[in-house]
């Protein structure tokens, strides 16, 4: 049998500075970490190749007197923490008194500090481990670090090292993520004498998001914020067009502590759901605050991961912080023209066609666009007039031709011009333009795939998609009619794109996009008012589970009771006896442990996953009840749709994601042609 050693003190460090330190973003998070509870208000982070070869943090904190200088490279030696009961309510980043001998163990450092009422600084020299030499020095109040020549001393960790350029861009990110923590406090990184970026700690997280990703990122993200539970959360999230391929762009601070939380990132994708596309993720900068007690963050070396006491009410907060944020959102992304200063004199007719369709020397046609819709809200008579605007059919559309939309709104005319948007006059359309298709009725219940299954895969759902018929103008007093903006319909490009001037801004409309979440929503309010419904099932569904997920379901009986589900639990059988109404017996099973399996991993609730799954559903059916992109509808529909749209401001997106209108402004229009 091997015998039991006792390590050194010098191989017991480089174990502990392993734990702690195994590249430069580490050493910079400890020593960045430290400065922020040592309560500066200004640090500076400088790097040469990647970190490797030296690295400075300075601060202008409260700095440590010559008798602690010597003791704050030793092991466990702290200033955070004094008995075990701390650990409960810890506050500061730093408390387990291993950063600075763990760096001191693979290093050459020097740490030169100075109190506010010191006269003198005082300079500690130290290399892998041991010090060399502590003496006077003057500096200004503060601490400064040095770190020199890592892993100099255990050469077998330098080979793991990556490229310097990767190691500066994880430097990078980690001093991006800490100052995104602390907007109070002004971060300069600099980097091979370069300086990357200033945030100027003036505590509005808005302006350190503005100087770490720029003028563009930062206006397309919004404000959220909601308390549940006693759990507060707030900061920004991205719009639905300002999504990632990847989650490199969600920050979630715990108290002002980085976390990477699986509660959280479930939390905030669920809630972006019929927002972005599935292969989308959210960006965010989210600060979770909750009592100390109620999160422990001693549970990784590098405490970057935590554990909660109560993992659904986080969810909640999280989900409803953001769910709110979006639903409360009535901003459209803007198209963006070329920049008219690239000096080069204007093209016409030609400067709007696609860059691919600018080839040099090859002659082409502009695209044309319909110009026959003058429909302005001003010119229509107001109800106490007498007018009787059109009365909407299933689906929330006028059944009527575009002559007889116009008398019922005493609008002028039309102009004796063949146009190939009018169904009136079939012989002066043009050959490739389609024929008026009216949308036909939906049955009253219909089963729909879902769009995007969740695995485990539902077979399908049963979701009503009769169309609520949408009131008539008409049908409403002038308290609940909503006042629009005034506008005015331009005309119709491709058959596709509805475009309507309103004020100093021209919307661009995908109208199919458009009746698609228009129709999502009346689905989704349809549902709300049968819940509760349940069916009973003769015979009872049987169905075998895993011993966690029966305690799941009986621990949270009450919770799925109150969806519409009802069963027994006999060891690991379950027979359910009552399912919510709209879930056929073929998926109730499967949706069942879904549920169970979203609570045991934290990442939502009952009604929320039944929800989630029921919106799935609805993809498919408000896609194929919506109006087609590429065919001609009469102006009766065009103008339902953009009034239904105009006044509801927070459909933004499509259920899939895409943005139901873009904007583009009088302003850009003018600097494209250079008239300003």
């Amino acid at each position: 049998m091997p015998k039991i050693n006792v390590l050194s003190f010098a191989v017991a460090n480089l174990i502990a500075a392993g734990e702690v330190v195994d590249r430069p973003a580490s050493v910079i998070k400890e020593l960045v970490e430290n400065a922020i509870d040592a309560g500066a208000d200004k640090i500076t982070v400088e790097i040469q190749r990647g970190g490797i070869a030296f690295m400075r943090v300075t601060d202008n904190g409260c700095g440590m007197t010559p008798d602690d200088l010597p003791v704050s490279i030793r092991r466990h030696a702290t200033s955070k923490i004094k008995e075990a009961e701390d650990l409960d309510s810890i506050m500061t980043l730093g408390f387990r008194g291993e950063a600075l001998a763990a760096i001191s163990a693979v290093s050459r450092i020097r740490i030169l500090t100075r109190t506010a009422d010191a006269e003198m600084g005082n300079l500690l020299e130290a290399e892998g481990g041991n010090i060399l030499r502590v003496s006077e020095q003057g500096c200004a109040k503060g601490t400064t670090v040095i770190v020199e020549e890592l892993f100099a001393n255990v050469p077998a960790r330098r080979k793991f090292l990556k490229k310097d350029s990767a190691e500066t861009m994880a430097v990078s990110a980690m001093v991006e993520r800490v100052a995104l923590s602390r907007p109070d406090i002004a971060f300069s990184f600099i980097a091979d004498g370069s300086r990357r970026f200033d945030t100027a700690g003036d505590g509005k997280l808005e302006h350190v998001i503005h100087a770490l990703f720029g003028r563009d990122f930062a206006r397309r993200m919004i404000a959220a914020e909601a308390t549940v539970g006693g759990i507060t959360v707030s900061g920004f999230i991205g719009r639905s067009d300002n999504v990632k391929t990847n989650r490199n762009y969600q920050n979630f601070f715990i108290n002002g502590r980085y976390v990477k939380s699986k509660t959280a990132t479930a939390a905030i994708e669920q809630a972006y759901t019929s927002y972005i596309a599935p292969e989308r993720f959210p960006v965010c900068v989210l600060n979770i605050q909750l009592n100390p007690g109620a999160v422990d963050v001693n549970v990784h070396p590098a405490k970057l991961e935590v554990k909660f006491s109560n993992e659904k009410l986080v969810f909640e907060a999280v989900y409803g912080a953001v769910r709110g944020a979006l639903s409360r959102d009535d901003s459209r992304p803007e198209l963006v023209l070329a920049e008219a200063a690239q000096k080069q004199k204007p093209q016409p007719m030609r400067s709007f066609l696609p860059l691919e369709d600018r080839v040099p020397g090859e002659k082409r046609e502009p695209r044309q666009m319909t110009m026959d819709m003058p429909i302005t809200p001003a010119s229509r008579p107001s109800p106490a007039q007498g007018s009787i605007p059109p009365k909407p059919q299933a689906g929330g559309f006028a059944r009527m031709s575009a002559d007889e939309y116009r008398a019922a709104n005493a609008l002028p005319p039309r102009p004796a011009v063949p146009s190939p948007v009018s169904p009136a006059s079939p012989a002066s359309a043009a050959p490739s333009a389609p024929s008026v298709r009216p949308v036909p009725p939906a049955p009253a219940v219909v089963s729909v795939p879902t769009a995007r299954p969740v695995s485990p895969a539902p077979a399908m759902v049963s979701v009503p998609t009769a169309r609520p018929v949408s009131p008539a103008p008409a049908e409403l007093s002038a308290q609940e009619k909503p006042l629009l903006p005034s506008y005015r319909i331009i005309g119709e490009a491709f058959n596709c794109y509805v475009l309507v001037e309103r004020g100093e801004t021209l919307l661009l409309i995908d109208k199919h996009a458009a009746h698609e979440r228009i129709l999502f929503e009346e689905f989704k309010a349809k549902i709300r008012q049968v819940e509760g419904a349940a069916q009973l099932l003769m015979p009872p569904l049987s169905l075998v589970m895993s011993g966690e997920e029966c305690t799941a379901l009986t621990e949270y009986r009450a919770e799925l009771e109150e969806i519409g589900f009802s069963y027994t639990v006999h060891g690991t059988t379950v027979e359910i006896t009552q399912i919510p109404n709209g879930v056929s017996t073929v998926i109730a099973p499967d949706l069942l442990g879904l549920i169970a399996a979203q609570i045991l991993a934290d990442e939502g609730n009952a009604q929320l996953t039944r929800d989630l799954l029921f919106e799935r559903a609805l993809y498919q059916a408000s896609c194929k009840s919506a109006i087609k992109g590429g065919r001609v509808y009469d102006e009766g529909h065009i103008a339902w749709l953009v009034e239904r749209l105009l006044s509801l401001p927070d459909i933004t997106v499509c259920p899939h994601g895409r943005p139901v209108a873009i904007e583009l402004t009088h302003r850009a229009l003018d600097k494209q042609f250079s008239r300003e």
